[in-house]
């Protein structure tokens, strides 16, 4: 075989033993190059796939008594503006997405891709807000489970329990509370990315609005160039007016 014979082999193919035994025996230094890079491809994906496995523990305790789990998590609230936004995601044994991790370490990118996959692959998904009205008159933690609470009421399919990423629900549901859940849950982790996506893509509209405070690059935390446009122009009518800096306009 030619080099690009084997390349297109080992990016297209699962080799068996004779094949990798064969490649190894190759004396080519393009051939044993490839094969390098195709072995710590092949040591990744058996890590993610032996990590996504740990991470339905949480699940199968509820699945074994025939039990639906909801997991949920929410995403902003750090910003200087916007809502903070909850999900809500039950899904089951045959939840096969591998890649859906915590939605911080995955690329926008990545998160865009996984998010209609989760979708269809979910029993339920249903995604809850509090805008900056709710988070000024509340508190962004109270905000924060009102919108969680909204994440599981909208679920069409109710669940027995919740997986929740460090809080607790307002809701009659038994709850297991996991610190940095989003990586130790796929259903949490699930609820992360639809999380992420939702206000990701509610910020960038704001963004279009409101184009000198960069939203779409920003999600509405505090850069520099938000605090700039910010300081010159104030705050806009999505802008927290209980957190600091734009507190300040207020007093």
């Amino acid at each position: 075989m030619t080099i690009k014979e084997v390349r297109e082999l080992l990016e297209n193919s699962h080799l068996s033993q004779e094949q990798l035994t064969s490649l190894k025996a190759d004396p080519r230094k393009g051939v044993q190059k490839l094969l390098l890079s195709y072995e710590r491809q092949q040591a990744r994906q058996i890590k993610m796939e032996a990590d996504f496995a740990k991470r339905f523990e949480y699940e199968k305790r509820f699945w074994q008594r025939q039990q639906l789990v909801a997991g949920v998590d929410e995403v902003g609230r750090g910003p200087l503006a916007g809502p903070v936004v909850t999900a809500a995601v039950i899904i089951d044994q045959n939840f096969n997405l591998i890649e859906v991790n915590d939605s911080k370490k995955l690329s926008p990118k990545k998160r865009l891709t996984l998010f209609p996959q989760i979708l269809q692959q979910a029993v339920a998904v249903s995604v809850g807000l509090a805008n900056n009205d709710l988070i000024d008159k509340i508190n962004i933690y109270e905000a924060d489970r009102v919108a969680m609470a909204h994440a599981v009421q909208g679920l069409k399919v109710k669940p027995d329990a919740l997986l929740v990423d460090a809080m607790n629900v307002p809701v009659d549901l038994p709850q297991v509370e996991l610190i940095k859940g989003d990586a130790k849950s796929n259903s949490i982790a699930a609820a992360s990315i639809v999380a992420k996506v939702f206000r990701d893509g509610l910020m960038d509209a704001y963004g279009e609005k409101y184009p000198a405070y960069d939203f779409q690059h920003n999600a509405g935390y505090g850069t520099a160039k938000h605090l700039r446009a910010l300081e010159k122009y104030g705050p806009t009518p999505i802008h927290r007016r209980s957190f600091a800096p734009v507190s300040d306009f207020f007093k």
